[in-house]
């Protein structure tokens, strides 16, 4: 998917003759929001004069920020296309002048009917990761960020497109008898708590509210590494769970000194390190960008096996598209 030249032309075609591009707003919910922090939290770290905001879709349509005009690309997913949320976000967006780049799986969207640019991503198994949400998503804001002001790293990050799918391959195989350990001990447990940093810390909210509450209906919350000490340290204790995504890169100091505490005064501790499954090979200025693209294939392996020793299936819904809301 040439996302270079999806920006490149809207670039030249919509922003240029407005003064420029100078707000990205990355607007989606549930799951496709969190294909988006990586990309929020790339160009909160590499841009200068580029802004970047993450909005649910409900909260942007009811206060989306003043800024949001024609000096805008406002990037909207939604994996059916007809999430009426992300809808009316998109025609909210266009209808502030902004342009908008929307991806789904779905070639009959609604969403497709507000869009500038529309991608439709690959999806299941045998579909490469650089092709799922939240490589293209992070990809659209790479070359966002490279055409409007450069971005140093750019080379390096191609370079890490290219060798993520293998690592990710590799990593896989890795933990596929660790997680099924891990399903077997924890299947009983009714509350996970789960920690990270840096670009995967919506990875870490993503697999509580989506993968844990949604998909397995257990009780499950989100703690940033960092914040750990600052109060949810005080329930660690031999009978709780905690599930810590170890970064590679420059958070992964906040990761380690979370893990120190937690295996002196934790027992039931799993540990899914970014390094140990060989993320290191991707250079170094970039790494950190790709944590949470690993860490959400590493995971589903996780809850795959969870959900199989459960016999709860990922897709079952008591509320989701049953009931009205």
């Amino acid at each position: 998917m040439n996302t270079a030249a999806i920006i490149s032309s809207l670039i030249e075609q919509r922003f240029l003759p407005q003064g420029g591009l100078r707000q990205v707003f990355l607007v989606a919910c549930g799951g496709s929001l969190v294909d988006m922090y990586p990309a929020n939290y790339f160009l909160n770290s590499e841009a200068t004069t580029l802004h970047s905001y993450m909005m649910t879709a409900n909260e942007f349509v009811y206060a989306a920020p003043k800024t949001l005009g024609k000096q805008s690309l406002t990037i909207v997913c939604s994996h059916g296309g007809d999430t009426p949320e992300s809808v009316a976000a998109a025609k909210l967006a266009q209808s502030r002048g902004s342009v908008t780049v929307t991806l789904t799986h779905n070639e009959h969207a609604s969403l497709i009917n507000f869009s500038d640019s529309n991608l439709l991503y690959a999806w299941g198994e045998d579909s490469q990761v650089i092709n799922n949400p939240m490589a293209i998503i992070l990809s659209l804001c790479v070359e966002a960020l490279q055409q409007s002001e450069g971005f140093a790293g750019y080379s390096d990050f191609l370079t890490g497109m290219t060798q993520i799918d293998e690592v990710i391959a590799k990593a896989r195989r890795q933990v596929q008898a660790r997680s099924a350990a891990f399903a077997d001990r924890y299947a009983q447990e009714s509350l996970f708590y789960i920690l990270s940093s840096g670009a995967s810390y919506g990875h870490a909210y993503g697999f509580a509210i989506c993968s844990l509450m949604e998909m397995q209906w257990l009780n499950a919350a989100s703690i940033h590494s960092g914040e750990y000490f600052h109060g949810p340290f005080e329930v660690t204790d031999a009978t709780t769970p905690w599930i810590l995504m170890i970064n590679e890169g420059r958070t992964r100091a906040l990761d380690e000194r979370a893990r120190s505490f937690l295996q002196q005064y934790g027992e039931k501790i799993e540990i899914v390190d970014a390094r140990e499954l060989g993320l290191g090979v991707v250079p170094a200025s970039v790494v950190e960008y790709f944590n949470p693209v690993l860490f959400y294939s590493v995971m589903c392996e996780y809850r795959a096996a969870l959900a199989q020793v459960r016999q709860h299936p990922l897709e079952t819904r008591r509320y989701m598209g049953q009931v009205a809301y």
